[in-house]
């Protein structure tokens, strides 16, 4: 397979992988409740949604191990502490919101079949795909991947040519750092750091004589193809919301607007269309994240097919469980967890694609460490304890907009390279 089309393969498979249900769900929304700055929220949303995904493959690009290497120059403690948590919170909550997506949004309203028994043929489903990981790649990227593109330009450019530009108010009083905090529902940037990893040992079975180098450019140039497809696609998801706020009622929620949106812009073949686009998009992200927690331990465990195997059935049995919840329930319960765990996970993919003379051992701890310091507030307001802790957020900058880590993450990893340079 020559280099170029592996290239777009790969690509696609990245797209897909990443544009799963709350890629789905959370734009539409935010153009409805963002009016005419939908282009800042639109921005704020990219730069957490796309960006820092996309890093993340660089990131894994540069590495081309485990997410066990993302995170070991802290400490190998740490590492293990955070590949765990990482996994389970993706085992946990964004793979089982596929099923509650794929449900709420293309089988209930059809079948009116219980949540269970959804979850419980997804996730069947899901554990096939998984256990025939070598083929994810070529059915991914070369089937899928179109099919879902296709239908979102086929809604996109049917809202585009049929509405005026006339937008209705803003119900942000801070878009772009709004925008930056939905993004993090997407679980993208902990996306990259799981299916990155797939993506790696899915290269390795295609390409074994490949150079560390050809690896690492194929990786890097797919990553950069797949990230300006998803930046148009939630620029376009966006609009298209804002551009319908006429048209529904203000408390509509995610995933009614979306069933909405079809309807308007597919006709009487809305069903059709949608319930494919959701199942493909919600089921390569789940088929994902369990690929890749199961690598993982699959890899700690030398190599035991039988933990890949066990590892799968968990993941699938979690989904079963957690996907009979509601979408909202879900999104809620995974908010606390968001507030800790992206800020670690930003600044670690920062610093695995930064120049390595500026990403030392000494960078990376006291780095981490500032940004699990400076997250704290941001977790604690999240859980409602947000008054007991009132008096400090006062004096972190950014804290009112729940970022309080930025800054002094920056500022220790500044202070940090000149004391280096200095010595």
């Amino acid at each position: 397979m020559k280099m170029t089309k592996v290239t777009y393969v790969t690509a696609f498979a990245l797209f897909s992988l990443f544009f799963g249900a709350g890629n789905l769900i959370l734009p539409p929304l935010l153009g409805f409740r963002s009016g005419e700055l939908w282009w800042l929220v639109a921005l704020g949303f990219c730069l957490s949604a796309v960006l820092i995904p996309i890093l993340g493959i660089l990131a894994h690009a540069r590495l081309q191990g485990t997410l066990f290497d993302l995170g070991k120059k802290v400490s190998p403690t740490f590492s293990w502490v955070y590949s765990f948590l990482i996994y389970a919170i993706a085992i946990s909550l964004p793979s089982p919101r596929t099923a509650a997506v794929t449900h709420e949004i293309a089988i209930a309203p059809v079948f009116q079949t219980p949540a269970i028994l959804t979850s419980s043929i997804y996730f069947m489903l899901v554990f096939i795909f998984v256990m025939n990981r070598s083929k994810i790649l070529n059915v991914i990227g070369k089937w899928l991947t179109p099919a879902i593109i296709l239908i979102l330009l086929v809604i996109i450019a049917t809202t585009f040519f049929s509405f005026e530009f006339d937008f209705g108010n803003i119900d942000f009083n801070n878009p772009f750092a709004d925008g930056v905090l939905e993004g993090y529902q997407t679980f993208d940037a902990m996306g990259a750091v799981v299916v990155g990893g797939v993506i790696i040992v899915s290269i390795n079975l295609k390409m074994a004589d490949a150079t560390y180098d050809e690896k690492k450019a194929l990786i890097a140039n797919a990553g950069w193809l797949a990230g300006s497809g998803l930046f148009l696609i939630y620029a376009g998801l966006i609009l298209t919301g804002a551009l319908m706020h006429f048209e529904f009622d203000d408390t509509i929620t995610r995933t009614a607007l979306l069933s909405g949106i079809g309807k308007y812009t597919l006709g009487s073949t809305a069903n059709l269309f949608l319930s494919l686009l959701v199942g493909l998009a919600c089921f390569t992200t789940a088929v994902g994240i369990i690929t890749g927690t199961a690598d993982f331990v699959k890899y700690r465990f030398n190599n035991s097919q039988k933990a890949y195997t066990l590892t799968a059935i968990i993941g699938c049995v979690l989904g079963v469980v957690m996907g009979q919840f509601n979408v909202g329930y879900i999104i809620a319960v995974a908010l606390p967890a968001l507030m800790f765990i992206y800020p670690i996970t930003i600044v670690l993919i920062l610093l695995n694609v930064v120049p390595r003379k500026f990403a030392s051992t000494k960078v990376f701890t006291w780095v981490v460490l500032t940004t699990i310091l400076f997250s704290i507030p941001d977790f604690l307001r999240s859980i409602g304890l947000g008054e007991s802790i009132a008096g400090i957020s006062e004096w972190i900058p950014l804290s009112q907009f729940s970022m309080g880590w930025v800054l002094p993450s920056a500022a220790i990893f500044t202070l940090t390279n000149f004391i280096k340079k200095s010595l």
